[in-house]
């Protein structure tokens, strides 16, 4: 099944961008009509983290994220199999300065929130600079074995599972090899502090400031932004943080999610809203998704 998906993905990327963008709307909708899991989610996730927003709104709120997801599914097909100057083409990068004077200077974190168009970010930046980034091993052989294949097609990106550890991500940060960091998604109650995000308490793993205190390195964020199917995505570097971390991890595990709440408020179609993100209560807690 995951070879047919793949090989109906791979015809797509010779499609123009308007025809696939129009794909990638049919498929949210499909995603949406056919997925009542991940719609369950979803809806779930918006209602807590929008609880100003009308029924109506945040329904409407909800198909736009399919439709975005479903987008960004379709414009991976460019990022996993076009030439480089075709991704070059489907996403522009601005304030890349902020990670260059970074660099410069020492080791560098860069934090990147789960928006939907990662996968088209990482790829895209892979043709820039050569670095790590920790992953978790998909269920699904081939499709893990697929996604290591694309992300590594530019370059040697030194990939690193999140069951071998940190060991070699320190080694290598130390070596002024940059860290793409994804840290907003629920990885269960080991190594992760119970902090706010949207008000609504999540287990969030505290090692991006746990490894900018131990490597000295310098946190830089980076975004990710799709636009109508004329226009390229916007890849958004920002300067580094000021006097992060401090010698409080968890207040700095919160100020990493403020961040993160402030740039979905700009896009918040685009969040990866289908990720059980608070499933991970404290003892004793109501469990969010049952």
């Amino acid at each position: 099944m995951t070879r047919a998906v793949l090989a109906i993905l791979w015809v797509l990327h010779f499609l123009p961008r308007r025809v696939l963008s129009l794909f990638g709307h049919i498929l949210g909708l499909l995603f949406f009509l056919l997925s009542k899991e991940r719609r369950r989610v979803v809806t779930i996730n918006l209602k807590l983290c929008f609880p100003n927003l009308s029924v109506r709104e945040r329904n409407t709120l909800r198909l736009k994220h399919f439709i975005a997801l479903g987008r960004a599914i379709a414009d991976s097909s460019i990022a996993w199999w076009s030439k480089a100057s075709s991704i070059r083409s489907l996403a522009t990068i601005k304030g890349k300065k902020y990670l260059n004077e970074a660099l410069r200077e020492g080791p560098v974190i860069v934090l990147a929130p789960h928006f939907v168009g990662l996968e088209v970010l990482g790829i895209r930046l892979s043709l820039e600079e050569n670095a790590q980034s920790m992953y978790s091993n998909q269920k699904d052989p081939v499709l893990n074995q697929f996604l290591i294949s694309r992300r590594t097609r530019f370059r040697n990106i030194q990939l690193i599972s999140r069951q071998d550890g940190i060991k070699n991500v320190v080694r290598a940060l130390k070596a002024r090899l940059p860290l793409f960091f994804l840290p907003d998604m629920d990885l269960g109650a080991r190594d992760a502090v119970f902090v706010p995000f949207f008000g609504v308490i999540a287990a969030t793993v505290d090692a991006v400031p746990r490894l900018a205190a131990l490597t000295n390195a310098k946190v830089i964020p980076v975004t990710i932004q799709q636009f109508k199917s004329n226009k390229p995505y916007e890849i958004e570097f920002f300067p580094a943080w000021d006097n992060y971390p401090s010698n409080d991890f968890t207040a700095d595990t919160i100020i990493m999610n403020k961040f993160i709440e402030e740039q979905v408020h700009k896009m918040p179609e685009q969040y990866y809203w289908v990720h059980k993100r608070f499933k991970t209560q404290p003892n004793d807690a109501e469990q969010v998704y049952d």
